[in-house]
């Protein structure tokens, strides 16, 4: 990827819209929009302009300035708004001009094409994003943070994303990530100066500082069951025997008549689902044939996709009919989620015969509820929340791991710490020592951004008196 290349795309998403925009980065941005571009005032960075897009004749006027006299009067096309963003405050650090024009895909593609013939070059996929991470604008989490922020399905993933993007993750990681290396650089001044006195610090320092930068890591590391709800979202299987009252309750919590309900059992067939925000969840809610002996071919495929939906979901809800005894067909349905995060939901609580009700739930939580009235449901949301994670303090967090490619590499990182506190254990030479620390360095690099020799030389240098 060339960085000096003028690279020209549509930054807005494709089809008709009000406004559509138009991003061209690079050395030769003025010089490539200028011609095509007739504008009331002069143009001054980070400053919106009103003008007009034009066919032009190529003259070679300056973007900002306001457009000479012609002999021959150009043709307008629309009406745009231009925005200067200069070298280097602007997202990619380049220079950027921004093109606002009606949403119409013909016009946006005719500004693309002047631009590509004019010298541009159409852009790849996220170029801008990685011309920003090249040019030391945004570190690698702040880049996934991008694309998060625009897959986000519920304000808070945005708002996560959002967090991710300010450099969160990265925020929390250097001060653990500086702590290595400075234990890094005390081992290898103590090997590379040891003529100059340098002390060498004793093992039991050694395993202390090591416990010090794990700590962290560890916690970090935990908020991924966490974060990659937030990030990925929930499935949740509605599982009962028929006529228990799951598409009622499915209903109730999408808040719309999404499933058909009729007092004749069986009446679902087939899996109907629906996704629905839960403290800012995406959460897909699944609703099931319900089990039992099939009466039909068509039920018994239903039935076979139910325990299908069971196997496949992250969380079950088993619904009984609270208005009845329990009977052996109920304990054996608790039986087949053994195993599954699941949560006991007893149903038709608002009957009077409910109030007998019981059911031996196991590890299970139970809750009662009334599809039909809504009471019980914000408590059974609340459950919901409580499995997710939602009130254990999680969300409060401005630095969660959201990303398997950061989980990943955080426990590379303590596998290779824990090599290290094994090899102090085993009276491992420093040399090998200052491998572990390395291996454990490189997986942190990855996701903040690398670690040159010249920095850890300069930490030697900065700390310690050399050659006294």
């Amino acid at each position: 990827m060339n960085l000096d290349d003028t690279i020209v795309a549509v930054a807005t998403p494709q089809g008709r819209g009000g406004i559509g925009v138009v991003r061209v980065a690079g050395p030769r941005a003025r010089q490539i929009t200028s011609p095509m571009l007739r504008l009331k005032h002069d143009l001054e960075p980070g400053l919106a302009v009103f003008g007009e897009l034009i066919e032009s004749g190529g003259d070679d006027a300056e973007l900002g300035s306001v457009a000479p006299p012609r002999t021959a009067v150009p043709t307008r096309i629309d009406e745009v708004v231009v925005t200067h963003f200069a070298k280097p405050r602007s997202y990619t650090t380049d220079d950027i001009v921004e093109i606002a024009a009606h949403g119409s895909p013909v016009v946006l593609r005719h500004i693309v094409e002047l631009c590509v013939a004019a010298g541009a070059r159409l852009a790849e996929p996220g170029e801008f994003t990685m011309r920003a991470f090249l040019n030391g604008r945004i570190d690698l989490t702040q880049a996934e943070a991008v694309r998060d922020l625009i897959d986000s399905q519920t304000l808070y993933q945005a708002k996560v994303a959002a967090q991710q993007l300010e450099g969160a993750v990265s925020k929390r990681l250097q001060p653990v990530k500086q702590k290595l290396i400075e234990l890094i650089a005390v081992l290898e001044a103590g090997i590379d100066f040891a003529e100059d006195d340098v002390s060498i610090l004793p093992d039991h320092v050694i395993l202390e500082r090591i416990a010090a930068i794990c700590q962290p890591l560890q916690a970090l590391a935990a908020t991924f069951a966490y974060g990659n709800i937030v990030h990925q979202g929930l499935t949740l299987a509605i599982i009962g025997r028929p006529n228990v009252g799951k598409s009622s309750l499915f209903n109730r919590l999408v808040e719309r008549e999404r499933a058909i309900v009729t007092a004749t059992p069986g009446t679902t067939r087939d899996l109907i689902s629906e996704t629905v925000a839960l403290g800012g969840i995406p959460l897909q809610l699944v609703d099931t044939a319900g089990i039992r002996q099939a009466l039909d071919e068509a039920e018994s495929i239903g039935i076979r996709k139910s325990i299908e939906a069971l196997a496949d979901a992250d969380l079950v809800l088993v619904v009984f009919d609270a208005s009845q005894k329990v009977a052996p067909e109920d304990n054996e349905l608790l039986r087949q989620v053994q195993g599954h995060p699941a949560i006991v939901v007893g149903n038709k609580c608002d009957l009077e015969s409910s109030s007998q009700w019981s059911v031996t739930s196991g590890q299970f939580p139970s809750v009662q509820v009334s599809a039909l009235t809504g009471q019980g449901v914000g408590e059974l949301r609340t459950e919901i929340l409580r499995h997710i994670g939602g009130e254990t303090g999680a969300q409060a967090e401005s630095g969660f791991l959201t990303n398997v490619r950061h989980q990943g590499l955080v426990r590379e990182s303590l596998v290779a710490l824990e090599a290290a506190s094994n090899a102090v254990a085993g009276r491992i030479p420093h040399e090998m020592l200052l491998l572990d620390l390395y291996n454990a360095l490189r997986p942190l690099d990855a996701i903040t951004g690398a670690t040159t020799t010249d920095d850890i030389l300069n930490l030697i240098f900065s700390k310690f008196c050399i050659g006294k």
